[in-house]
């Protein structure tokens, strides 16, 4: 099918263990993660095909028939194989997949072959009752859009998962006990004969807080590698010495090689920028590989574990466009992994060797149809891009559009009276709003592919002082104080508000926590919608009127503090509103015909919302 190419660094040859002589046996792992429920091609998938520094090479890429097609490919290399997912299978899906509640994505995952996913943060968008479903099956309790098999050609009611959840980290309060197993052993019969693989499937544990606390109510996530670390000795106990770990945690290549999907960087190697080290660094001896997700990062590493030993730690990009072909070769004696070959490869749907899977194909073009009339609506005309990557700030022109819709929908004093909006930038989907040529007419499947996640928005008061320290968690805080003296900023990442119009914003790089916010105002407007004046909230990183109050408009993501965002929760007078997107449907009605399009370059009148300052 392709030769196979080894990865430098990743053979990990153990003859000085003693073991080289003994006979050994090869075990495959087709591995993948963060699919979205793409069931559809998202479009063109560009790599640095002869390595970090050659021509990006964009081919469309992934598609659930064509992804089946290459496991398949893969899977008839060795008899022994076994398909995996590192996590967010399903959750912040396209139209086709999130309308039916992931339904579609959980049977042709059946039929594709997946045997085991390790349980990712987006599994519990709609909350734990829900992903119990998407394993045991059943019709959704109160939507009807569910159980089409009918429509599909699947069974009905709905099937659920033929494969495992892992989630050895995630624990229900109540009793102490894991939601879904915690790992699950694969014997393979060979020519030299039994052997037995160990994997371990790992939540990341700050899931709480970029999900909505609803959805996570009621369970505790573990530290990683705590985690991982406890279970080894149950697992020797079964005979089990070949241990990978499915991890829903990751890193990002950075700017060095974003686009080598096969590479190694920098910013991998740094625990600063890199999470999924900092987790490897602290693993048993024992563990032999970690397959990784979240971060939507193509990658294949040698990372030191707690004993010092490199280990392969992997990932597949994400939404099914790329596929992580690894061969385990495990010694017969004693059962432990003596070498390792990864390497990762695109799902080209250009690539003549390979036949999408007729069934599966079938499936996802019925879901297509029923959803077809909805997805093709227009909702708006756009006159170029408004996509989701941030400036040097973090304001992006997607999140721009999203917070001004959201403001409009809640500014009439009946409906909240918001002087202004807030959206978290983790929720503004990629790619934002693109199109081939402009100007483009913006279909509803592309707004939801921007916003599946159908949350509602509420309008509620904060104080200028509320606002500020809100404003503050936007950055890395590390458990400083806000203004209060109690309230702590616990931000890990940093999150850049997305503003709407008329509110402007300027934090200094170099300033410490909960003090980075230096100068905010919001515009004041005539009778025409011009500003003529700007109210000064915070001036040289002090406050003018502490107790000075605005109403403004978040998701209910936010105003039951995800993401961080603990501040929300103390606001007052809480009024909830209409769904995300359909905000964002009313907002660009306004730019249909016979009115102007909506022009993203001339979209802020206080332009730029968001300024960084040295």
């Amino acid at each position: 099918m392709r030769n196979k190419q080894l990865i430098a660094g990743i053979g990990i040859a153990l003859a000085t263990l003693g073991c080289a002589q003994a006979a050994t046996s090869t075990v495959k792992i087709v591995a993948f993660n963060d699919f979205h429920g793409n069931l559809q091609s998202p479009g063109n998938f560009g790599v640095q095909a002869g390595g970090s520094g050659t021509a990006i090479v964009s081919k469309p890429a992934g598609g659930v028939d064509m992804l089946a097609a290459y496991v398949d490919a893969l899977k008839a290399e060795n008899p022994n194989s076994v398909v995996v997912s590192a996590g967010d299978l399903i959750g912040a899906s396209p139209l086709i997949s999130a309308f039916f509640h992931d339904e579609g994505t959980i049977e042709t995952m059946n039929r594709l072959g997946l045997e085991f996913n390790a349980v990712g943060n987006h599994e519990f968008d709609e909350g734990k009752d829900e992903l119990l479903r998407m394993q045991a099956g059943g019709c959704h309790p109160t939507d009807s859009n569910t159980c089409k098999g009918a429509e599909v050609g699947t069974p009905v009611p709905f099937e659920g998962a033929k494969f495992k959840f892992l989630a050895a980290n995630v624990v229900n309060t109540a009793n102490g006990k894991t939601v879904f197993p915690a790992y699950a052993i694969k014997s393979f019969n060979t020519a030299g004969g039994k052997l037995k693989v160990g994997f371990i499937g790992l939540t990341l544990k700050e899931t709480p807080t970029i999900v909505t606390p609803a959805g996570v109510a009621g369970l505790a996530f573990k530290d990683e590698a705590a985690t991982v670390n406890g279970l080894v000795p149950k697992l020797r106990a079964q005979g089990v010495e070949a241990i990978v770990v499915l991890l829903h945690q990751g890193g990002s290549q950075g700017s060095a090689a974003p686009n080598f999907i096969n590479d190694c960087s920098a910013a991998l190697q740094d625990p600063t920028t890199s999470p999924v080290k900092g987790i490897v660094a602290q693993l048993d001896n024992a563990v032999d590989m970690v397959i990784s997700g979240h971060t939507h990062t193509g990658f294949i590493c040698q990372l030191p574990n707690k004993a010092g030993r490199a280990i392969p730690v992997t990932q597949a990009s994400s939404f099914g466009r790329v596929l992580t072909d690894i061969d385990l070769t495990i010694n017969h004696a004693n059962g432990d992994v003596v070498a390792v070959d990864a390497h990762n490869i695109t799902v080209d749907r250009t690539d003549a060797n390979y036949a999408a899977d007729a069934e599966i194909k079938g499936i996802v073009d019925g879901y297509a149809a029923l959803v077809a009339p909805l997805a093709a609506r227009t909702i708006g005309t756009i006159t170029g891009p408004a996509t989701n990557s941030a400036n040097t700030a973090g304001e992006m022109a997607a999140g721009d559009l999203i917070a001004d819709a959201q403001w409009q929908a809640t500014s009439a004093a009946a409906f909240g009276g918001a002087q202004f909006a807030l959206m978290n930038p983790g929720g503004v989907r990629n790619p934002g709003f693109t199109a081939a040529g402009y100007p483009h007419d913006v279909s509803y499947g592309e707004a939801f592919t921007v916003q599946p996640f159908g949350n509602s928005l509420v309008t509620l008061t904060l104080t200028a002082a509320q606002l500020k320290d809100v404003l503050e968690q936007q950055f890395i805080g590390g458990g400083c104080l806000l203004s209060d003296g109690v309230t702590k900023n616990n931000q890990t990442s940093q999150r850049i508000l997305q503003i709407s119009n008329g509110l402007h914003q300027e934090w200094s790089e170099s300033a410490p926590a909960c003090a980075k916010v230096r100068n905010v105002s919001l515009s004041v407007y005539d009778a025409g919608g011009n500003p003529t004046a700007a109210d000064l909230i915070v001036s040289n990183g002090a406050v003018i009127n502490p107790s000075q109050t605005y109403r403004v408009t978040v998701n209910n993501f936010m105003a039951t503090g995800g993401d961080n965002y603990s501040v929300f929760t103390q606001g007052g007078d809480m009024l909830g509103g209409a769904q995300d997107i359909d905000a964002l449907i009313d907002y660009l009605g306004r730019y249909l015909p016979p009115h102007s399009a909506y022009d993203p370059s001339a979209a802020t009148l206080h332009a730029p919302r968001t300024v960084k300052l040295p």
